[in-house]
């Protein structure tokens, strides 16, 4: 398995390898995963991320012509590399199969390569015996590291436009990629009493944030199906999410909880209304829990299991 995030990175791909490789495990596989690929012999390649791992692709199929690629396509490749990136364009060209981790992902591909799509939903476990949420506070947490297509400070803005009464507060969790998004998010944080930046979290911590909150906000302006998500409705706690591909992917079209990306007003205008409006919250949650099966490890599994097994038919 390729994945260009290195060891011990919390970035979203290196996640995902991890989660991946234990689930192959279980289906009685040897899994070693990488960040660049040597030549080693293996029975199928797995790589993550159409462009960057276009190296370790061309270099498999040149070495082992019949053996089978499986590619990843996670979110910058899919939504800012492809229409420009002739790199994974090939990618896509050379794989046997691709996974997509959501529907409308497909119609991202070539046309003539959408055949090879399979989605994978990534799935979660809820957090055991999550502590209640704080009753001072109505928290939102914002999780993903501080980057620019995370649209990190649009909750952090959205929540400065609420009424001195409100009891909104932002829980940022994520590491800052560049010094400005730090001097940032610190600034946000003394001048804001609604924004709390908590730094990078391990994973454990991560998904206890999420479950001790009212709601997730996702802000993002792309992602190829983000995993949070997952960890949300698995703990039964709702989602607000920019109107992009990746989100409407799982959470569906018809979902209450959109609003469009870079919206500072509109996404203010949500938060008032899961805070105030139990109606409104209560149908976020209840359309949220209907997709609890979705998330299953049971459910990604015996996808992995069908795509391998139709890799050797």
């Amino acid at each position: 398995m390729i994945c260009p995030a290195s060891p011990g990175s919390r970035s979203g791909n290196r996640t995902t390898a991890l989660r991946w490789a234990a689930m192959l495990r279980a289906l009685g596989r040897r899994v070693r995963i990488r960040a660049e690929y040597a030549g080693e012999s293996s029975d199928i390649l797995i790589a993550l991320h159409a462009r960057k791992s276009a190296p370790a692709v061309v270099h498999w199929r040149e070495k082992f012509p019949d053996r089978p690629v499986i590619l990843a396509l996670t979110g910058t490749d899919l939504y800012r590399d492809l229409p420009e990136s002739a790199e994974a364009r090939q990618s896509i060209a050379l794989a046997h199969r691709i996974i997509v981790l959501q529907p409308m992902a497909i119609e991202r591909i070539p046309a003539e390569s959408r055949f090879k799509a399979q989605v994978i939903y990534q799935s979660a476990v809820p957090v055991s015996n999550p502590d209640p949420p704080d009753a001072r506070y109505f928290d939102i947490c914002v999780v993903g590291h501080l980057r620019e297509e995370k649209d990190p400070f649009r909750a952090a803005a959205a929540a400065r436009l609420l009424p001195s009464e409100s009891r909104v507060r932002i829980l940022q969790a994520g590491r800052a990629i560049i010094p400005e998004f730090e001097a940032r998010a610190r600034r946000e944080q003394s001048e804001s009493p609604r924004y709390c930046w908590l730094g990078e979290l391990s994973r454990a911590r991560t998904r206890r944030l999420i479950a001790t909150s009212r709601a997730l906000a996702l802000t993002s302006w792309m992602e190829g199906g983000a995993n949070v998500i997952s960890e949300a409705i698995v703990n039964d706690v709702p989602v607000i999410a920019s109107r992009i591909d990746g989100s409407v992917g799982l959470l569906g079209a018809g979902y209450s909880g959109f609003y469009e990306p870079g919206d500072t007003e509109a996404l203010a205008h949500l938060f008032a209304g899961i805070e105030s409006d139990s109606f409104f919250y209560s149908a976020l949650r209840q359309h949220c829990a209907s997709l609890k099966p979705v998330f299953t490890p049971e459910a990604e599994l015996a996808t992995w299991m069908e795509l391998l097994l139709d890799l050797r038919s």
